[in-house]
């Protein structure tokens, strides 16, 4: 990874963590698994398929935990397809503009 735009990005991604107090440094308990973490990358590119940005994502490996042993409970807070689908009705019954947006740091 000796691409400065690449390295640009992760250090961006990082900087995000800080700015919104995203992760605390403690020791780590007695007997218990560590989750490692996993740099995503992808290029973001316009409608002429030209790489305008590269974008990092470190992502924690939740996938290698077991049930039972490193947590007990998970909650994936996603709206239902019923409710999404409501509020489109009534928004269309009430002649609302809908706005679709993208948060970049949703899940921090």
């Amino acid at each position: 990874m000796a691409d400065s735009a690449w390295i640009e990005s992760m250090q961006e991604e990082l900087h995000q963590f800080d700015r919104l107090d995203v992760w605390e440094l403690v020791d780590r308990p007695l007997c218990t698994n560590v989750i490692n973490l996993k740099w995503l990358w992808k290029n973001k590119r316009d409608e002429e398929n030209t790489v305008i940005r590269n974008k990092s994502h470190l992502v924690a490996r939740g996938y290698a935990q077991k049930e039972g042993v490193d947590f007990e409970e998970s909650f994936a807070p996603v709206a239902q397809l019923e409710a999404i689908r409501l509020f489109i009705a009534y928004a269309a019954h009430k002649s609302f503009t809908i706005y679709q947006m993208d948060i970049k740091t949703a899940f921090l």
